[in-house]
């Protein structure tokens, strides 16, 4: 997991989702959307917004995933792996859980790019650590088992945040460290079969700045 650097708001977000997302909480709660839509109000099942139930949400912010996998590179936000397409299962992640802010559950700020096997360990989780604000240095990975643990940057209480945002998002799954090898047996082998480090760089930026910090890269790379 390193830091992620947040991507602006695409132009056609706000109507495509927020405002979309807004009116029909407006109609959960017995309030009158902004706009006019087609089809029959929905049912007034919420004394108020805060109320709103986590899965009575509809799900507009599907419509932003093409936009955030190409914001993001396709990476996921947690992982720091390419989602494939067709394949991949991309995702989008609340990083405050719709059931903790309704204020949040439309709002672009609040989307990670996000593996659906990750996301699906990770439910409503509150997670310490967030990869738009992360420090350096407090995610490391071995390569014995390919598992993600505490970095050099991590220590006390913050190491025990570390390991909690590690398994609260089940950042070490069988899936997820057999993925780390294959990338890693990728790039020892090089080409023609394998990749060489740009490629790594592009689709497992954690792996290879790893690689680099602890002196494992091969064929004179830097």
């Amino acid at each position: 997991m390193i830091r992620v650097a947040s991507a602006d708001e695409p132009a056609s977000f706000d109507a495509k989702v927020r405002r979309r997302g807004l009116d029909a909480i407006a109609e959960l709660v017995g309030e009158a959307p902004s706009r006019t839509r087609r089809g029959p109000r929905r049912r007034h099942n919420f004394a108020s917004r805060d109320q709103i139930s986590a899965d009575a949400f509809p799900t507009f912010w599907r419509g932003a995933l093409p936009d955030l996998h190409d914001a993001y590179d396709g990476l996921c936000a947690y992982l720091s792996l390419y989602i494939e397409h067709g394949t991949g299962a991309p995702s989008i992640d609340h990083f405050v859980p719709k059931s903790k802010d309704w204020r949040l559950v439309y709002e672009w700020s609040n989307y990670r790019l996000c593996a659906a096997l990750i996301n699906g360990h990770r439910s409503d989780r509150e997670i310490a650590h967030d990869p738009f604000t992360l420090e350096a240095g407090l995610f490391a990975l071995e390569f014995t088992e390919y598992q993600v643990k505490p970095g050099p940057a991590a220590r006390g209480s913050t190491s025990d945040a570390v390991m909690r945002t590690i398994d609260d998002l089940g950042l070490n799954q069988r899936d997820c460290r057999k993925a780390r090898e294959e990338y890693v047996a990728a790039y020892r082998n090089g080409p023609p079969k394998g990749i060489e480090l740009p490629w790594l760089e592009r689709r497992a930026p954690f792996i290879a700045r790893e690689l680099r910090r602890q002196g494992l890269l091969v064929r004179g790379d830097t």
